[in-house]
């Protein structure tokens, strides 16, 4: 409720006035004072000073039949607030008897029931100032003025009520209700004093909580005042700043109906929030708190504070809905001798106490004995009864916060009082006479009180506020309406201090283990969170992190690149170190190839001896001696350069791998076309007159020309952008490929072409020689091996295009010594046949035989 709803117009309090005025008028002949009152809602205790207890025993509740027929209202007893007077009558008690605190003094109180209604907080202040005699405005029956001051307004709301009346007659005000900034108006409320925690870190320790159990989705229901507000906007920021996000926000109206509560009850329960905060101003929260017996709120864990009161009604099995519910409290205290107190109790000595005797039937549901009177539902109280005795009344054990506001509050006013006696040292017997007493009262309240004295430099120094103690409270309901508080925890927000034992908790029924409260599942490890468009940062989807990225944290915002040495593993939770790859000597494909390489160039080293050996042979000297030597020499350097290829790349070997195995083999094609050509020439030779013949000892320079043309593109590649190493970490996961980058690939692809333009006009010669006599035959085997060689080339290009790694120098590595074994085969595996195995057929008879024929 807003502060303009709170405050009493000057047509309200005329009509307040004329209303009191009226119902006394025409008695006021007689005397005012000698009027009997056939009931008084008050219970006064005389003493030395008089104390003000206004206190919420009931509440007024509107129940209707109809919506729009017939409404009528129920007085609600609330078991814990009952507590309250108890204490205050207790506190008072125990002064009394204090011999060191206001010696000689008696303190009387006189105890007025509220409802929870700040009408009638108004009219509870008119009683109290009228004294004992009918309530009568600015008019007061008493003789001494021996009233000094009032503890009351459990809310703001009906500490503002209060007041508006009180302030007129500057009585000291004790507010024992939460701190609120509205009452710390000393321009409006100047006598107004606040004994209840600021309560300015609660909103922190609610933060606590949620991090400590991962609450992240919370819903909020608060008390619709400026109050409730304030809470909200200081925990929203918090949220905000710990990735904490509100479900839902609802404000509780004062005076909430069933519709109204039914919309409440309705968004509470369809949001996917499982647990709800509730705060706000004790009357609002005591009527909501009602209501929830009619709607109970399952599958939800409820966190509130001490000042809600959720189990009002005795009657009604109603606190088990409530079983579960984390509870934030002030630090409590004991109160030694309390319970002995309680004991003591009995309306039978003490008739006169309405409070007593309502709270006594009430709980008991009897009535006790009235003077010709009979009760027909109820049957009479039995002697020997204790309040002691009801398990499910916890009063005497759990001392509540409010509570002990109360027990501080009569406290600071003894105090008060005991150090202005002592300053003015006063004689104690005209107390009763001095009119100004509660006047002089406001310095030592300030000065007193821990709450305004912390900023107020009329005290000195002021006192220095403690940072504030959050008791975590769990309420437990067991069978047979058993209801206990159990201290599970303790949160210090100033101090970041937070301890909860979560085995002591009991949770709602409806969780079988610690409830979480999210809007989106957390994402694992190897996911990262992104936002939905026009949701809270807590309503996320997960998405795999993108190749060569990891997550190894829950609900990570962002993947982490993995360094160049390690690679995401398959869960994309963690790097693993990349191992070192190349086309080793050590593993079986480079060894295979290595020895191949090895031994074919054993091979043509053994053709080439035999060469040598059988030079004077028919067959040997008929295939031109110089160009079967040089073309064994290079095959056999083309198959040991094939094993720079393998093993640790280094920079030397890049820079040589390529222009080697591009010279030697173009010495060895051009020696294959030399050959094809001077078996041309060497048929078109023998023809009389053919100017041939001449031309038939020119073929070496062919190959050197060939190989210098060679030479120089590869000087060229070398000069401009020459092979480097390289490691490649994206080609294979999990590995870094060491290996050889060819530089500019236009100069390497004309290195290539170059010495496939050799081989074609090799192959392309060799096949127009193919039918010339069998004496020449050597023709059809330069083309089987110009055949082979470039078939290997053309089947190695699109490999090498599409293969990764060490896949490309194994490829390459093949096609070298495929292509150098296609030619010694083809060239030189007849010669050897027939110089070895059939040495019968090496005789120039036999050639000039099939030349003949």
């Amino acid at each position: 409720m807003g502060l303009e709803k709170l405050r009493l117009s000057p047509s309200s309090m005329f009509v307040i006035l004329l209303l009191q005025c009226s119902l006394s008028g025409y008695q006021m002949i007689k005397g005012p004072c000698h009027i009997q009152t056939t009931y008084s809602p008050t219970y006064r205790k005389e003493g030395d000073l008089i104390l003000g207890g206004f206190f919420s025993l009931f509440l007024k509740r509107e129940e209707k039949i109809s919506k729009d027929f017939l409404s009528f209202y129920v007085h609600i007893m609330s078991i814990n607030n009952y507590q309250h007077f108890l204490t205050f009558q207790f506190a008072v008690d125990e002064i009394n008897k204090n011999p060191h605190l206001l010696p000689n003094l008696t303190l009387g109180y006189q105890l007025l029931n509220n409802f929870y209604n700040y009408k009638l907080a108004v009219e509870s202040s008119l009683i109290w100032l009228s004294g004992s005699g009918p309530t009568i405005p600015n008019y007061k029956c008493d003789k001494q003025s021996n009233s000094v001051a009032v503890i009351g307004g459990m809310s703001t709301t009906l500490s503002m009520a209060m007041a508006t009346i009180l302030k007129l007659y500057k009585v000291p005000q004790i507010s024992y209700g939460l701190y609120d900034l509205l009452l710390s108006d000393k321009v409006q409320y100047p006598y107004v004093y606040q004994i209840g925690s600021k309560q300015s870190t609660l909103h922190l320790a609610f933060i606590q909580l949620m991090l400590h159990f991962d609450w992240n989705w919370v819903g909020v229901v608060l008390s619709d005042d400026k109050k409730g507000e304030n809470f909200f906007s200081n925990l929203k920021e918090e949220m905000v700043r710990n990735g904490l996000c509100v479900a839902f926000k609802e404000r509780v109206p004062q005076n909430i109906g069933v519709d109204e509560y039914f919309k409440i009850f309705s968004k509470i329960m369809a949001s996917s929030s499982n647990v709800i905060f509730i705060y706000g101003d004790p009357d609002s929260l005591y009527q909501f708190s009602t209501i929830l017996i009619d709607f109970v709120v399952y599958g939800k864990v409820l966190v509130t504070t001490s000042s809600w009161d959720f189990s009002p009604v005795y009657n009604i099995d109603s606190s088990s809905h409530f079983h579960g519910t984390i509870i934030f409290s002030d630090n409590q205290r004991e109160l030694p001798g309390f319970t002995d107190f309680i004991k003591s109790l009995n309306p039978r000595v003490t008739p006169e106490d309405i409070f007593l005797k309502n709270f006594w039937e009430s709980v008991f549901l009897c009535r006790l004995k009235v003077e010709n009177h009979i009760e027909m539902f109820y049957s009479s109280c039995l002697e020997g009864l204790s309040l002691t005795e009801l398990h499910y009344i916890n009063l005497d054990r759990i001392i509540t916060e409010l509570s002990s506001n109360v027990y501080n509050a009569v406290y600071l006013v003894a105090h008060a009082l005991h150090h202005m006696l002592q300053s003015e040292a006063r004689e104690t017997s005209h107390l009763g006479q001095n009119p100004d007493l509660s006047w002089k009262m406001h310095h030592f309240l300030k000065c007193t009180n821990p709450v305004n004295s912390a900023n107020d430099k009329s005290c000195g120094n002021g006192t220095r506020m403690a940072a504030e103690t959050y008791d975590i409270l769990n309420f437990k309901s067991f069978p047979n309406s058993l209801e206990i508080l159990v201290k599970v925890g303790q949160a210090i927000p100033l101090n970041q201090e937070f301890s909860i034992n979560e085995e002591d908790i009991d949770w709602p029924e409806d969780f079988s283990q610690t409830p979480t409260s999210l809007c989106s599942l957390k994402c694992g490890p190897g996911f990262k969170k992104t936002v939905l468009e026009g949701q809270p940062i807590c309503c996320f989807d997960c998405i795999v992190c993108p190749q060569g990225k990891i997550s190894n944290h829950t609900d990570a915002e962002e993947c982490l690149q993995c360094p160049e040495d390690q690679y995401p593993n398959r869960e994309r939770d963690r790097c693993l170190p990349r191992t070192v790859t190349f086309l080793a000597y050590e593993e079986p494909l480079g060894m295979t190839l290595a020895c191949v390489a090895i031994c074919f160039s054993l091979l043509t080293v053994l053709v080439l001896g035999i060469f040598v050996k059988h030079r004077d042979t028919p067959i040997v000297k008929a295939n031109n001696l110089s160009l079967s030597y040089t073309l064994l020499v290079s095959l056999s350097l083309c198959f040991l350069c094939s094993l720079l290829f393998i093993g640790h790349p280094t920079t030397a070997t890049c820079l040589l791998r390529q222009t080697t195995f591009a010279v030697v083999f173009t010495v060895a094609v051009s020696s294959i076309l030399a050959k094809t050509i001077t078996v041309v020439l060497a048929f078109r030779a023998t023809k009389p007159g053919s100017r041939l013949r001449r031309w038939l000892g020119s073929t070496q320079y062919l190959i050197v020309t060939c190989t210098l043309i060679q030479m120089c593109l590869c000087g060229i590649w070398l000069g401009t952008s020459p092979p480097f190493l390289e490691m490649d970490i994206h080609s294979e996961p999990g590995s870094i490929i060491i290996q050889c980058n060819e530089g500019s690939l236009l100069t390497f692809y004309c290195v290539l072409g170059y010495m496939a333009l050799l081989a074609l006009a090799s192959f392309t010669v060799a096949f127009l020689a193919r039918n010339l006599p069998d004496t020449f035959n050597e023709a059809k085997f330069l083309t089987f091996s110009m055949l082979v060689f470039c078939s290997v080339w053309i089947s190695f290009l699109p490999s090498y295009q599409s293969s990764k790694g060490k896949a490309i120098v194994a490829l390459e590595v093949f096609a070298i010594l495929t292509s150098s074994a296609g030619i010694l085969s083809c060239i030189f595996a007849p010669k050897c046949f027939v110089i070895l195995l059939r040495s019968d057929r090496n005789t120039l008879k036999i050639l000039k035989r099939k030349s003949a024929s």
